[in-house]
C-alpha cells in the first residue's frame, strides 16, 4: 500500500505578520523551524520512512523539508524541487496586511479573494516590488500575475500525474513539503472534495498529513499523524 505524507511548511515570517505571501520568498520563523523539526521527530517516532521527497522552489517549504529530514536522519534522501508546488499566487495582495486589506476593501471582498474557488485577487502590477520576472529560479517559467485555487490546482495536478503519482505506483514512499493551497489541491484530488468545500479546509503548519492509498492511488485513509 503506497504511503504519502503531506507537510505544510512551518510558520513563516509573513504568517506571523498576517501578510499575504503567495510566491514571495520568506523564511520560516524560529517557531516554524521548531514545527518542522517536531514534524520530523514525530514521523521518525511513528516509524515512517521515505524513498523520495518533493517540495516547491520557496525557502519556507525547502527549509521545512530539510529540518524534518534532518530530525529523521534522512537528509540524504532525494529531493525534487518544482515551482508547480509553489503556494498560490496572491497577485496584487502580495505583501499586504490582511487586516488592513479587509479594512480597505471590506471583509466580504477579502473573503472572496482568499476563499472563493475560482475568483483570483487583482493581478500583481508589472514592476511591483514583488515582481519575480527577474528571479533566476523562475527563468523560462510563465509566472502568473494572480491565481485562484482553481488555477493552482491546474498547475499542481499535471505535476502530480507526471511525476509524483508514478513514484507512488512504483512503491516509493513519498513526502511532500509544500504550502496551504498547493496541498489543498492535492487533498481535493485525492479525497474527492467538492469545489465549494475545499476552500474552507484548513491545513495547519508543521502537521504531517498521512494518506494511505490503494494501489490505484485512491485514498483509503487520511489523518493527521499526531492523532494516531
Amino acid at each position: 500500500m503506497p504511503t504519502l505524507v503531506l507537510l505544510r511548511h512551518g510558520q513563516s515570517a509573513w504568517n506571523l505578520e498576517n501578510r499575504f505571501t503567495g510566491w514571495w520568498d520568506v523564511d520560516v520563523t524560529e517557531k516554524g523551524a521548531a514545527e518542522a523539526k517536531a514534524a520530523g521527530e514525530l514521523m521518525a517516532a511513528k516509524g515512517l520512512d521515505f524513498d523520495r521527497t518533493f517540495t516547491s522552489l520557496q525557502t519556507r517549504a525547502i527549509k521545512t523539508l530539510d529540518l524534518a529530514l534532518e530530525a529523521m536522519g534522512r537528509l540524504w534522501l532525494p529531493v525534487e524541487k518544482d515551482w508547480r508546488l509553489n503556494e498560490r499566487h496572491y497577485g496584487g495582495l502580495t505583501g499586504l496586511d490582511k487586516a488592513e486589506t479587509a479594512a480597505k476593501h471590506g471583509d466580504e471582498q477579502v473573503h472572496i479573494w482568499r476563499r472563493s474557488f475560482d475568483i483570483p485577487p487583482p493581478p500583481l502590477a508589472a514592476g511591483s516590488e514583488y515582481d519575480l520576472s527577474k528571479d533566476r529560479r523562475y527563468a523560462g517559467i510563465a509566472i502568473p500575475s494572480t491565481e485562484s485555487l482553481k488555477d493552482t490546482i491546474a498547475r499542481v495536478l499535471p505535476y502530480w500525474d507526471a511525476t509524483i503519482a508514478p513514484a507512488l505506483k512504483n512503491g516509493q514512499r513519498v513526502l511532500i513539503s509544500a504550502h496551504g493551497n498547493s496541498l489543498r489541491a492535492l487533498v481535493k484530488h485525492l479525497s474527492g472534495i467538492a469545489d465549494d468545500e475545499i476552500t474552507s479546509l484548513e491545513i495547519p503548519t508543521g502537521q504531517p498529513i498521512v494518506y494511505e492509498l490503494a494501489d490505484d492511488l485512491t485514498a483509503v485513509d487520511r489523518y493527521y499523524l499526531k492523532d494516531r
